[in-house]
């Protein structure tokens, strides 16, 4: 007489014995933990965190891609200050607030269980004029805007920390343009009105790009320059510096920096790989210096 094979559901092995499944829950719920006598009894009692969050706000010369603050968030900051990058290509003292990017700032500002906030903010290059949607006039909207900025910050309960904008790299016959010097003016004119710490970044990257000259500054960048582009610079004046105004300036940068997401190509205003290790390191040095109550979250 041949066994019929036994049955069971398609895509299960065999059934265990009965006598084997008993065995396997009563082994399953007699295991106990460890008792609480295992644990030392001369552990020391911990000791709470005082964490901080350091926020940041601002353009494409701050954000993730093409800005300073990613190498800083991760090569200048001790872990107990957690780093927040809100900066975003494109976007003026206006339209950050306008699209409502500002609103996740003032959550964030908010947010329970740190010791200390800092907010440090800085903008001007999409502040300048000939950038539909984004340019504001120098002389009134731009500072108001700070000024509110300020305000807003302080009222969260949090430390605003104003920055002056990263210079550009061109140059006309060896001398770097100083085409953003009128926005940096109104950002330090803000801080000594309002009493709120400054961080002179436009200076600083200034003199460091001077003292490099044209050549060698085109290593700061996200990408190679171009032969045509390297053949300029060692005249001392770089593609696309042409206009001899300001104004003129500014309204070719709004043609050659379109709002939009940000790609590696090379300009002479956002930042590859070199470049924010250089300016991260520099702004954490400035940050220990105008900003005395960071000092214990830096590493310059």
């Amino acid at each position: 007489m041949t066994r019929s094979p036994s049955r069971h559901p398609a895509g299960h092995g065999p059934a265990l014995p009965v006598s084997i499944m008993q065995r396997l829950l009563l082994l399953f719920c007699c295991v106990t933990p460890p008792a609480l006598a295992d644990v030392p009894a001369d552990r020391p009692a911990p000791t709470p965190i005082r964490a901080s969050k350091v926020i940041l706000v601002g353009d494409s010369t701050t954000a993730v891609q093409g800005g300073w603050v990613a190498r800083f968030c991760a090569d200048h900051l001790v872990s107990f200050a957690a780093c927040t990058n809100l900066a975003r290509g494109g976007r003026s003292t206006y339209n950050y607030r306008a699209e409502g990017s500002w609103a996740l700032v003032e959550a964030e500002m908010r947010t329970a269980g740190y010791a200390a906030t800092w907010v440090l903010i800085q903008f001007g290059h999409n502040d300048q004029p000939g950038k539909p949607g984004r340019s504001t006039g120098l002389r009134h909207e731009f500072p108001d805007n700070l000024r509110r900025y300020v305000a807003e910050v302080r009222a969260a309960g949090a430390v605003p920390v104003l920055v002056t904008p990263l210079t550009r790299r061109q140059f006309a016959d060896g001398t770097l343009i100083d085409d953003l010097g009128p926005w940096a003016d109104a950002v330090r004119t803000v801080a000594a009105e309002l009493d709120v710490p400054l961080v002179d970044l436009h200076a600083r990257s200034r003199q460091l790009v001077q003292a490099m000259g044209p050549v060698l500054a085109m290593q700061l960048a996200q990408a190679p320059a171009s032969q045509e582009q390297v053949a300029a610079a060692l005249t001392g004046t770089t593609v696309d510096a042409a206009p001899s105004s300001a104004a003129g300036r500014a309204a070719q940068h709004a043609l050659l920096e379109p709002m939009g997401q940000a790609k590696r190509a090379f300009d002479y205003t956002h930042l590859g790989d070199k470049g924010a290790d250089v300016f991260a390191t520099i702004m954490a040095e400035e940050l220990a210096r105008a900003v005395p109550a960071m000092r214990p979250l830096l590493l310059p």
